[in-house]
């Protein structure tokens, strides 16, 4: 097992912090959003590997039992489906090769998810 890279969660610009402290207070927790319709679902944060066209869509999240920060939302791969990821696999993406990091799009405004989509 590859052991994980400490990162600053204070550290706002930096990319590879996909969990700053900030976004952390400001996401709902899992499952606060689940009845919401598809128009009112709003995206907090994207991250992306700017080597492929894997996108994610931050919906919502919550800290576990465990430790690790567990992520609801729309992830746009091989196909567009809803569904939850850990930090710690995001996370573990490219430690054998750091060019292949998945980043948080520190440009990325948060708004509903409609406008991300064009849905």
């Amino acid at each position: 097992m590859m052991a994980m890279i400490e990162r600053d969660r204070s550290n706002e610009d930096d990319a590879y912090n996909l969990l700053p402290a900030s976004l952390e207070k400001t996401l709902p927790p899992l499952y606060e959003t689940e009845k919401a319709t598809e128009k009112k679902k709003f995206v907090y944060a994207k991250f992306f590997t700017p080597y492929t066209f894997w996108t994610w869509f931050v919906l919502e999240g919550s800290r576990q039992e465990d430790g690790d920060f567990l992520f609801f939302g729309l992830v746009d791969g091989l196909e567009k489906e809803y569904g939850y990821f850990s930090l710690n696999e995001l996370e573990s993406v490219g430690i054998s090769n750091p060019l292949h990091c998945i980043e948080r799009d520190l440009y990325f405004t948060p708004t509903f998810l409609s406008n991300c989509i064009g849905t």
